[in-house]
This record gives structure tokens, C-alpha cells and sequence, in this order.
């Protein structure tokens, strides 16, 4: 038998990857090194759902006074202190990646904060210039934000860059329609931002329940949103003094990368290239014809996993034409001692999937017990204002299989209402008319989060709709139309 430094290497050191690690030490008893060259808890804890979450947080305050006052409170609305809730923001991350490296090094795991790369099936090269072998390789590098292929998209910023601002800008103009354009479009308002989204499809959150998106889109037009779908970027550049279009300058071929620096500094951008491209006010040309300029640009166009110059075709392992590793249902590529989980493989990317695929991989790899990852009927929420919780298969979807019912109510919330806001939420059951079965639920409303993770249980368990109709409503409550609905909408 070989001897290696390791039973397991794991490369990356996000949620998926440390779960993993610290499982395999501490309850296989392995002996396990993992690599990280950039921050301890991934695209999650540093740069994703939990400093996103804190913003949604923060930009939820911005309506509060006025619901307040209606209530019989004398409140007014203050400003919005950016660089104080920063510099909060990042002690708690800074707290957080200091958890994850405890719990790595309580579980015995040693730790090499470089990048590591394949050399053979059983060897990762360290940007370090050490070599380690290991019995089993574990891949958990997540993914990453892209830009478009278009001159001048240095110019914009990714939603990691988002975190680093050193002020919030003015205006802002975010291309994109999935749920991380949307969130931010919100978060950013809320926070005081003047916001105008473009996405080149017909509705936004594409993928989603029909019904619930379009509510989620008229709602954030509604709070002063300014989105435009249908609509794409085509040309952008840095914006003349007088923001009246571009700086003539020559073409992107002609103009050297310390040229189009010059030129980016000279009109009040700032480069850095540790945490992504820091611009000044930049003018946009849309699909329809329409040039303005804004003082940032996001792109929020996709992510691709981190999977490029890892050596891994050279070992023989399969990826796909985005790069996403191809792996089989027990998350082992086409190489037998190497595996690979979370957004790298590109199959389910959210973190507490990557985190169950992780403990999957133990079982299967340390513990002799083979375990799949059910990757159906996973709940997940999209943070915007107001937030959809989902579960199953959307109205659209559902009808494709099979003849549904759909039991839907939209309404005012009592909150809100007595406030005299229009808000509305909507509460909605896609059931099968064949054998009852609830095939997805979909919630948009406040807290809708909160709500879709119970419901999802229950989905989850085969529950039918006369299950639902049997559980008493808790009252009163928005909760509590998902259990009162007793004719159908429609059938489709």
C-alpha cells in the first residue's frame, strides 16, 4: 500500500470543503490537510449569503419610520452610515473566517494558506512550492463572478467587489435578472442608492415560478426601482467631465492596458487589483437606444466554477463546457481518488447543499457507506424585498408533467396595510390533481425565508393538500393562507 502524507486533501476552505475536512479528522479519524489561498469560509461567509444577508438587514431599515409613524410613533428617517456599517460588517467576517480555522485546527486538520493545484491523481503542487500526496483529493473551489465579453466591462464591478466600496455610489445601473442582481437592486436601494437594472429577458428570475416573479418585479418598480427587461448592455466607457457621453479615446484594440489605466484614473477611478476594478462615472449605451451614464456599473451576469489552470484535465478528469467538474452521483470524477462538491461541480449551488454533498463524501469515501446527495426538492429563498421562498416545481414546470390544480392567494398584509402601503404578498400550492401530491410551494412576502424552510419539510415528506387542509391556521398570520386555500385558482 502507498504510503501518503494523507488519507484526504481537500482544496478549498469554503463551507463544503471545511465541512468535509473537519468530518473526515474528527469522526473518521483521518488525516486530512486542505488548502485555502484566499479567505477561510468561501464565497458564503466572506463574500455571499452572510455579509449579503447583513445588507439585506441594513436596507430593511430605510422604510421603517414611515410604518412606525402610522403606528402612532414619531420617528424620522436618518442617513445611511456606509463606512461605520462596514467596518462592523467586517469584524463579523473577519470573526467568522477566525471560527472556521478553529474549527479545523480543534479537528485536527492542518492547513497551508495556498493554492493548490493537481500534479498527478494522488499529488497537489502549493503555490508555496511544496508537494503533498494523499490517498483521496477532494475538490471544493467553488465558483465566481464573470464578466461579459464586452470593451470596457473592466469598468464595472462584481458582486464581490460590492463588499470593498469605499463609499456607495450615487447611481448605479446593474445588468442581470437572476437572484443576485435582484437582491442587490433592492439591498442598494434600500441603502439609499438610485437604481436602474437591465435584464435582456422577458421577466426577471428566470427559472422561478412565473406568477411569484412577476410580483417580485412590480413590487420593486413599485419602491422606485427603475427595471427595464428586454433591455441589454451594448457599449460602455468611461463618461466625459460634463457626463454628457464617452471620453473620445481610440479603440479598445489600439488603447494598452496602462492606457486604459490612465484613462480609468483620470476620471476618478480607483484600480485595485486585490479586490476587483474601482471606476469613476461611467456612460452606458442600451439595446433600445438609450445612453446613460452612472457612477457604477455591476455586472451580475453569472458564475463560473473555480476551476480553470488546476491541472485537471491533465490527470483525467472531465469537466464541462463551463468548466464545471464532472462528477457522478456520488461526487467522484472520472479519476477514482479524486472527488468533487459544492459550485465547482455545478449541480445545486447553495451552500448548505455543498455542506450535505460534503458530509455525503465522508460517509462514501471514510465511513464504507456509499450516500447519494438527493439533490430534489431542495427549499431556497431569493433575498429581495419582498423575499420568495420556493420549494418543488414552479406552476409552469409542474403543468409540463401533469394536470395540477393551483390553489393561489395574493393579498395586503396586515402590517403593512394598516400603514397604508400597497405592498402584497402571494401564497401559492402547485398540487397534482392525480394524487394530491403538493409539488411545489412558492411564497412572496416578508420573511418568506422563514416561512418556505417549514413548508419544505412537509413537501419533502409527500405531504398532500388535504394534509395542509388538515393543519389548523396559526391566526392571525400571512403564514396561514398556505393552510385555509380550499378552491382552486385554476386547473392547467
Amino acid at each position: 500500500m502507498a504510503d501518503y502524507d494523507y488519507d484526504l486533501f481537500v482544496i478549498g476552505g469554503g463551507s463544503g470543503g471545511v465541512r468535509a475536512a473537519r468530518v473526515a479528522a474528527g469522526e473518521a479519524g483521518a488525516r486530512v490537510a486542505l488548502a485555502e489561498d484566499d479567505r477561510y469560509g468561501g464565497t458564503c461567509v466572506i463574500r455571499g449569503c452572510v455579509p449579503k444577508k447583513l445588507m439585506v438587514f441594513a436596507s430593511e431599515f430605510s422604510g421603517t419610520a414611515d410604518v412606525a409613524n402610522a403606528y402612532g410613533w414619531n420617528m424620522t428617517s436618518g442617513s445611511f452610515d456606509w463606512s461605520g456599517f462596514r467596518s462592523r460588517l467586517n469584524t463579523e467576517l473577519d470573526r467568522l473566517e477566525d471560527v472556521y480555522r478553529s474549527l479545523l485546527k480543534n479537528s485536527g486538520v492542518e492547513t497551508f494558506d495556498a493554492r493548490a493545484t493537481l500534479k498527478d491523481k494522488h499529488t497537489v503542487a502549493l503555490s508555496t512550492g511544496e508537494t503533498k500526496t494523499a490517498k483521496t483529493i477532494l475538490i471544493a473551489t467553488g465558483g465566481r463572478p464573470v464578466r461579459p465579453d464586452l470593451p470596457n466591462a473592466d469598468l464595472g464591478i462584481v458582486s464581490d467587489d460590492i463588499f470593498h466600496l469605499d463609499t456607495l455610489p450615487k447611481s448605479i445601473l446593474i445588468i442581470g435578472g437572476g437572484y443576485i442582481a435582484c437582491e442587490f437592486a433592492c439591498i442598494l436601494h434600500g441603502l439609499g442608492v438610485q437604481v436602474t437594472q437591465y435584464y435582456r429577458g422577458a421577466q426577471i428570475l428566470r427559472g422561478f415560478d412565473d406568477e411569484a416573479r412577476g410580483l417580485i418585479a412590480e413590487a420593486m418598480r413599485d419602491r422606485g426601482i427603475e427595471l427595464h427587461t428586454g433591455t441589454n448592455i451594448v457599449q460602455m466607457g468611461p463618461a466625459s467631465d460634463d457626463h454628457s457621453g464617452p471620453v473620445p479615446t481610440a479603440s479598445d484594440a489600439a488603447m494598452g492596458a496602462s492606457a486604459q489605466q490612465e484613462e480609468i484614473m483620470a476620471y476618478g477611478g480607483v484600480k485595485d487589483d486585490a479586490q476587483g476594478d474601482r471606476t469613476g462615472p461611467v456612460w452606458v449605451k442600451s439595446t433600445n437606444g438609450r445612453e446613460q451614464v452612472f457612477d457604477a456599473v455591476l455586472f451580475a451576469t453569472g458564475r463560473d466554477p473555480n476551476s480553470t489552470d488546476m491541472g485537471l484535465e491533465e490527470v483525467g478528469i472531465e469537466v464541462g463546457r463551463r468548466g464545471e467538474i464532472l462528477v457522478d452521483e456520488y461526487s467522484k470524477t472520472a479519476v477514482d481518488s479524486v472527488y468533487a462538491i459544492g459550485d465547482v461541480t455545478n449541480r445545486v449551488n447553495l451552500t448548505p447543499v455543498a455542506i450535505r454533498e460534503g458530509m455525503a463524501f465522508v460517509e462514501t469515501a471514510f465511513k464504507d457507506n456509499p450516500t447519494a446527495v438527493d439533490h430534489s426538492l431542495i427549499p431556497s429563498a431569493v433575498f429581495t424585498q419582498p423575499e420568495m421562498g420556493t420549494v418543488g416545481l414552479s406552476e409552469e414546470d409542474a403543468r409540463e408533467k401533469e394536470e395540477v390544480e393551483v390553489y393561489c392567494t395574493s393579498f395586503r398584509p396586515m402590517r403593512t396595510a394598516f400603514a397604508g402601503k400597497p405592498d402584497r404578498v402571494l401564497m401559492k400550492l402547485v398540487v397534482s390533481k392525480a394524487n394530491r401530491t403538493v409539488l411545489g410551494c412558492h411564497i412572496v412576502a416578508p420573511d418568506a425565508g422563514e416561512m418556505i424552510q417549514l413548508a419544505g419539510v412537509a413537501i419533502k415528506m409527500g405531504a398532500t393538500k388535504e394534509d395542509f387542509d388538515r393543519t389548523v391556521a396559526v391566526h392571525p398570520t400571512m403564514s396561514e393562507e398556505i393552510v385555509t386555500m380550499r378552491t382552486p385558482m385554476r386547473t392547467a
